[in-house]
C-alpha cells in the first residue's frame, strides 16, 4: 500500500488580459462587498436616505426622458399623454437635484472623504457638475419661449468664455445629441462608478460613530453594527 502523494492543484494563474481584469475587479470588490446582506446600524438615520431617492429620480429621468426622445417635440408639446411624460420628467428632474444637493450637503457635513473616500467624494461632486449642463441642454430642447429665452441668455454667458465658436445651446440638434445622449451617457459613467466605490469602502459611519474609524482594506466593520437587510 502507498499513501496517496497527490498534489493540490496549482492556483490558476490568467494570462489574458480578460482574466487579469477578473481577477482584479474579483480581488477589489468581492461578493460580499458588491451585494452585502447586511449594513451598519448608522444607515438607519434619515440623512442616507437620500443617496438612493436621487438613484431612483435618476432612473425616472432616463425611463421618461427615453419615451420624450422617441416621440419628439411635436408629441409632448400637443398631446395630453405627451404633456404627462414631460411633467414627469420635468419634476423627477428637480427631484434628482432637490435629493443630490442635501445628499451632498449631508456628505460634506459628515466629512465623507474621510476613510480612503476621497474618490468616492470627487465622483458625487463630478455627477452634480454635469447634472448641471445637463439640466441646462434640457430647458433648451422644451421648445417654448422660456426655453429660447433662457437658451439666448446662457449663449450670452458662454460666448464670454470662449466656447461659443463650438457649442451653441441655440442649435437645437446639438442640444438634443448632448442632452440625450453624451451627458446621460457621462451621468451614468460617473454614478456607477460612485456606487462602485460606496460598496468597496462602505458609507461613511457619522463622525461621533466611533473615535477611531477602522480602515475598510484591512479590516471588516465590526459584526455588532449590522442591522436588517441591504436594499
Amino acid at each position: 500500500m502507498t499513501a496517496d502523494t497527490q498534489q493540490p492543484p496549482a492556483e490558476f494563474v490568467p494570462t489574458t488580459w480578460t482574466g487579469k481584469l477578473r481577477g482584479v475587479a474579483e480581488r477589489k470588490l468581492p461578493y460580499d462587498k458588491a451585494l452585502p446582506e447586511t449594513q451598519p446600524a448608522y444607515v438607519a438615520s434619515w440623512i442616507y436616505v437620500f443617496g438612493v431617492l436621487t438613484l431612483v429620480s435618476l432612473v425616472v429621468i432616463v425611463i421618461t426622458g427615453a419615451v420624450l426622445a422617441f416621440e419628439g417635440p411635436m408629441w409632448y408639446n400637443s398631446s395630453s399623454v405627451g404633456l404627462f411624460f414631460n411633467s414627469l420628467h420635468f419634476w423627477s428632474v428637480q427631484l434628482f437635484m432637490f435629493f443630490m444637493v442635501i445628499h451632498l450637503w449631508g456628505k460634506f457635513w459628515m466629512a465623507a472623504w474621510r476613510g480612503k473616500r476621497a474618490k468616492t467624494w470627487i465622483t458625487g461632486c463630478l455627477a452634480f457638475l454635469v447634472s448641471i449642463g445637463a439640466g441646462l441642454s434640457g430647458y433648451a430642447l422644451q421648445t417654448n419661449f422660456e426655453s429660447q429665452w433662457i437658451s439666448f441668455q446662457s449663449k450670452d454667458g458662454l460666448n464670454a468664455t470662449g466656447v461659443g465658436a463650438w457649442f451653441s445651446v441655440t442649435d437645437i440638434g446639438q442640444m438634443l445629441l448632448v442632452h440625450a445622449f453624451l451627458l446621460p451617457a457621462v451621468i451614468a459613467i460617473i454614478v456607477i462608478g460612485h456606487v462602485v466605490l460606496v460598496r468597496l469602502h462602505g458609507v461613511v459611519p457619522p463622525i461621533d460613530a466611533a473615535k477611531v474609524e477602522p480602515d475598510p482594506q484591512v479590516s471588516p466593520a465590526p459584526q455588532e453594527s449590522t442591522v436588517g437587510e441591504a436594499s
